[in-house]
């Protein structure tokens, strides 16, 4: 054996010591041999034809894929036009946008043009579905104001590129490794349903500002997940099948459209960043006209108002009628554009009135706020579950909340535990529970003496139903094989009866013992 490897030094660690010591030792020495433990240690561990195989499925055209797509944007326009964010969630979970859009990342890595159609048909079928059936919604639909909701997703930033990009890295990752169940929020983080359901609003009422702004952020979610996905596959050595200068051509097409896509985004920031200053502004202004003794609430600013509308509560010990047209003096001479300024001002004794005041206010909004959560927690259970809020339990003191779903056209269990999965995620202090409906369980077979990825995968699900339904399990088939299988579900706290020896290793439900 050589002396190199048994001592370190053949490490890229190693290397990098060396280097430090050795001055003959070059930095690009170190890189090639960094990457030769990338490709050794990392690369050749994953298994690309499995992953392709998975995703290319999961691109296909579906009456699924359809069906979920419409009913998503169905649930997200309702959503934004009674601007719920707790409805507009339940949207995003059941979206399946996201897996076109990681297809065409993943044909572009391997230069599968042939998969790339497919994907990119998928996702025009599904955009124009949801964008139609949206139009159609509010079109029929007596609300036709532009709520909260809607307005904040017609005007896309360089924050929202980096909510997709990081969101695009986590699924990316998740998918090469074979780890989708930690695929948590990804579809909520970077939004695609929502975005589509304003474009469609836009297109119904004719308002064009909203149409494009919305169709920009929904073109920005989409190009930058595919764009981060192909550079995930590309690090992690997928082939592609390109000559070299369809390579350079690819990347330079590639690295053209991510720049296009920056430079209106860069202007929407500068946008973001004047308007953040003007709000520092806006309270400073408005502190000065009422002294030291007053206390203020937080302004709420309109910026997209002609003039611009700034509105606050004052705590002062002294009434002052002119104190509006001296801020709106102020206001307009440092922004540099006309301003509304509404002012609701309350008489208190002292300067310690006007902070415990100020503090009971902020209390009861903090409150209201509290209770907004719970039943927007609430909400995003039922939809989850197609059930009703009331069919909700909250115990606020244990924080746990719990409901039982009613059978989904076409949901299986790894359906209804994935839906637990993402709620649970945006709730961390919350214990979430989703009983699924009595379903079949799912099949386990060992490829040799212990159980593959995907058995363990089903396993685990079958210990989840069974917790949550509490309800025994059988485990039937091959003596070795049902004590392996027994010992998984007993890691998961899940104890499973013996059925019948020999034949085919299954796993079925037991009698109950307790509701």
């Amino acid at each position: 054996m050589n002396s190199d490897t048994t001592d370190g030094k053949n490490t890229p660690a190693g290397h990098v010591a060396a280097a430090v010591r050795n001055p003959q030792w070059s930095f690009l020495r170190v890189v090639v041999s960094f990457r030769r433990w990338w490709r050794e240690m990392v690369v050749e561990t994953v298994e690309q034809g499995e992953v392709i195989a998975r995703r290319r499925e999961e691109c296909a055209l579906s009456s699924r894929y359809l069906f979920m797509t419409a009913m998503s944007a169905g649930i997200a326009v309702l959503g934004l036009l009674l601007s719920s964010p707790a409805v507009v969630i339940g949207a995003m979970l059941l979206s399946p946008l996201m897996d076109p859009i990681m297809g065409l990342g993943f044909a572009l890595a391997i230069g599968d043009y042939r998969w790339l159609r497919q994907s990119a048909r998928s996702l025009a079928w599904g955009t124009a579905m949801a964008v139609g059936l949206c139009s159609l919604i509010v079109f029929m639909s007596p609300l036709q104001d532009i709520t909260p909701e809607i307005a904040s997703r017609t005007r896309p930033s360089l924050f929202d590129l980096l909510v997709a990009l990081f969101s695009a890295l986590a699924g990316a990752y998740a998918m090469i490794r074979g780890r989708e169940g930690t695929i948590v929020g990804v579809a909520i983080a970077t939004a695609l349903m929502p975005p589509l359901a304003v474009v469609g609003f836009g297109l119904a009422t004719a308002n064009w500002t909203v149409f494009w702004g919305a169709l920009l952020l929904y073109i920005t979610n989409f190009v930058t997940i595919a764009l981060t996905v192909w550079a995930m596959a590309r690090l992690y050595g997928f082939s592609v099948t390109l000559t070299e200068r369809q390579s350079r051509w690819q990347n330079f097409v590639l690295g053209a459209v991510f720049v296009v896509l920056v430079v209106p985004l860069g202007l929407s920031l500068r946008q973001i960043a004047w308007e953040a200053t003007a709000a520092r502004q806006v309270r400073t202004e408005l502190a000065d006209n009422f002294g030291s003794a007053a206390r203020l609430s937080q302004p709420e600013i309109e910026f997209d108002t002609d003039p611009m509308r700034v509105s606050a509560f004052v705590w002062t010990t002294s009434l002052q009628p002119d104190a509006e047209v001296r801020a709106e003096e102020s206001l307009a001479r440092v922004l540099g554009t006309p301003v509304d300024v509404q002012l609701k001002q309350f008489l208190v004794r002292d300067e310690q009135s006007a902070e415990e005041a100020q503090l009971a206010s902020a209390k009861e909004a903090e409150e209201e706020a509290a209770r907004d959560r719970l039943d927007d927690l609430a909400a995003r259970l039922a939809v989850a579950a197609g059930t009703s809020e009331d069919d909700v339990l909250l115990d606020r003191q244990r924080r746990r909340a719990l409901v039982r779903a009613e059978p989904l056209p076409g949901a299986s269990l790894a359906t209804y535990a994935a839906l637990e999965r993402r709620i649970a995620a945006t709730e961390p202090e919350w214990r979430i529970e989703l009983v699924p409906p009595i379903a079949t369980l799912p099949a386990i077979a060992f490829e040799g003496e212990e159980p593959d990825a995907a058995t363990r995968e089903a396993i685990t699900l079958a210990g989840w139903t069974a917790r949550r339904l509490n309800r025994p399990l059988t485990v039937s088939g091959p003596e070795a094989d049902v004590e392996a299988v027994r010992a998984l579900l007993a890691e998961q706290g899940v104890e499973a009866g013996t059925g019948e020896d020999g034949g085919t290793l299954r796993l079925a439900w037991g009698d109950r013992t307790t509701e």
